[in-house]
């Protein structure tokens, strides 16, 4: 089973302006390295066996010196220009991969751990499509488009959902292409959703951890320096 290939394709074309940065927040430097740095490291030291950035093409050449070049991360295996949604990029990422198991992680989760990049690659092996999340803490409740609530949810079945989503890259590529090829495909917000919505594998939830933040705002550089900090990342 351990023959398989896997790459990660590690998000980082976003623009980020709820952080108001001049700079896309990935690069946004916490504890004087850039956001994304602690993102590839994570993947680096895990069972990944290649990794695909995909990044804004403006920041190419950045990436390639400044991040891939500079620290030494050997498991980079190309940077790829991204797209103007997120499942562009996605899809873009993928036509650069080759591999068994293909791993997707937002560039500003620098939080997440080899031990949950790792689950995931081993539960994607049986399963063939894992998402990482956790259990939400707070009641959810579901309101129309004025605000009025119409549902609670059930909190035991709730899950506040993270990166990595990992997935046999065969069914995932056959449902992105799905997906791309469908007109009323509407909004979609992560790669969960192409695989339940045009793929033919139940996706299973797997337990992240709540350290595993999205860096969006600038609060949230107090809190990630914070985890990193407790995680030995540095």
């Amino acid at each position: 089973m351990r023959n398989k290939r896997s790459v990660a394709i590690v998000l980082s074309a976003g623009v980020g302006s709820r952080m108001n940065s001049d700079i896309p927040k990935q690069y946004i430097e916490l504890m004087g390295k850039p956001i994304i740095y602690y993102t590839i490291k994570a993947f680096e030291e895990s069972n990944v066996d290649g990794i695909v950035l995909v990044c804004a093409n403006e920041y190419i050449d950045y990436c390639k010196n400044e991040i891939v070049k500079k620290y030494g991360f050997k498991k980079v295996i190309d940077v790829v220009e991204g797209g103007s949604e997120r499942y562009e990029s996605v899809y873009k990422g993928l036509k650069a991969c080759n591999a068994d198991i293909v791993l997707i992680h937002d560039g500003a989760r620098a939080c997440i751990s080899v031990d949950v990049i790792n689950k995931n690659i081993e539960e994607a092996y049986t399963k063939g499509a894992v998402v990482t999340g956790v259990k939400s803490k707070d009641t959810i409740k579901v309101s129309d488009d004025n605000g009025v609530i119409i549902n609670t949810t059930n909190r035991a079945n709730t899950w506040i959902v993270q990166t990595p989503q990992t997935f046999a890259m065969e069914a995932l590529v056959d449902a992105y292409e799905c997906m791309m090829n469908d007109i009323n495909r509407g909004t979609i917000t992560d790669d969960s959703m192409v695989m339940e919505n045009y793929g033919n594998i139940p996706v299973q939830m797997l337990d992240g951890s709540y350290e595993n933040i999205k860096i969006t705002t600038p609060e949230d550089l107090i809190i990630a320096e914070k985890f990193l900090k407790s995680m030995n990342e540095v």
